[in-house]
């Protein structure tokens, strides 16, 4: 089961293992590149106000470097917050889905408490009114994790802790439902979700 939901995510982020044609890109302007739009993010506080020249000069390259590694803005900072995040995201695997999934879980939350939070504010709050937004977001960093949290709920289920034929999605968006809705309507706070009780 997991391997469908697993090819379900590789065909809507777009992976095929191909590299767009052109000169080779170098590593060390991308790199500079996603530290400039962090930084322009979280000083200047939103999507719309970030734009494409800025980044460029603070990365010290030119615009035609930055439009070779991303085709929009959108990509761009969504590529940029996950590559961010994406090593203290992996999911472990210790022999428990539970420990796996609340470590995972924890992670996440000091994420959205850190400054980088605020990107990842910034980002969904775009992306109510741009769909080219959100949906960068979810090809970028969504999906990819939701195919390490499927892989991680299979082994539980290989493994006898869950029920064979559980619904994956259904599981994640139990589990991380409460996190982002305490992240973004902020009736709660966010530190004191208890990951024991759900």
């Amino acid at each position: 089961m997991a391997q469908n939901h697993i090819r379900r995510a590789e065909s809507k982020n777009g992976t095929n293992g191909t590299r767009p044609p052109g000169r080779p890109r170098s590593e060390e302007s991308r790199r500079a590149i996603l530290r400039s739009t962090l930084k322009l993010l979280k000083h200047n506080g939103g999507f719309a106000e970030l734009s494409i020249e800025a980044i460029a000069a603070d990365a010290n390259v030119g615009k035609t470097t930055v439009y070779r590694w991303w085709p929009t803005k959108a990509a761009l900072v969504a590529d940029a917050f996950s590559a961010s995040a994406d090593e203290e995201l992996q999911f472990p695997n210790t022999g428990s889905v539970q420990n796996d999934m609340s470590l995972q879980m924890r992670r996440l939350i000091r994420i959205f408490q850190s400054k980088r939070g605020r990107v990842v504010a910034a980002l969904l709050a775009g992306g109510q009114s741009d769909p080219e937004l959100i949906e960068a977001f979810r090809e970028r960093f969504l999906w990819p994790r939701r195919k390490q949290a499927y892989q991680t709920l299979q082994r539980g289920i290989d493994r006898g802790e869950l029920p064979a034929g559980s619904d994956l999605n259904l599981i994640l968006d139990s589990l991380y439902g409460p996190i982002y809705m305490r992240f973004l309507i902020r009736h709660f706070k966010l530190k004191e979700l208890s990951l024991i009780h759900i």
